[in-house]
């Protein structure tokens, strides 16, 4: 029985060995390959964020400036940046769409429970069409103080 498996040649069972090592070298050729190819820019995306100004504001309409970056700090133009209730609430969700500067001006009305002395609002932004940018990670909350 021991001298059947000493004479077994193959690899993988129902595999040859030739065949095995065709296929580790053709995965490694291929990979080579394809960290020689560069500009190729298609899987690769760039995370955004939005930096409001200002950071800190209190429960009544208000008007945030909102600038949308990118990872190294540029700005990005025809995001669409919404804003909606955190812990602080609004009658609704307000949205713009950045400009050249990537910037955005947009007004809200934000309010606090009673007994609540702070609370945030969130903004989300949904990337321009085939740019290559997402928006995946929480980005910088407005924190809406009670005088």
């Amino acid at each position: 029985m021991l001298d059947a498996f000493r004479a077994d040649r193959r690899a993988i069972e129902g595999l040859p060995i030739r065949l095995v090592i065709a296929l580790v070298i053709g995965v490694a050729s291929l990979s080579v390959m394809m960290n020689m190819l560069t500009g190729i820019q298609g899987l690769s995306t760039t995370e955004l964020d939005v930096r409001p100004d200002p950071e800190v504001i209190g429960p009544e309409e208000q008007t945030l400036e909102l600038t949308v970056v990118g990872a190294d700090g540029s700005a990005i133009a025809d995001a669409t940046v919404l804003v909606k209730s955190g812990s602080a609430t609004l009658d609704g969700v307000a949205k713009g769409t950045t400009g050249e500067d990537g910037t955005v001006r947009i007004s809200v009305t934000p309010s606090l429970r009673a007994n609540q002395d702070e609370g945030t609002l969130i903004a989300a932004v949904k990337p321009p069409a085939g740019s290559g940018y997402v928006d995946r990670r929480g980005n910088t909350k407005v924190l809406v103080v009670r005088s």
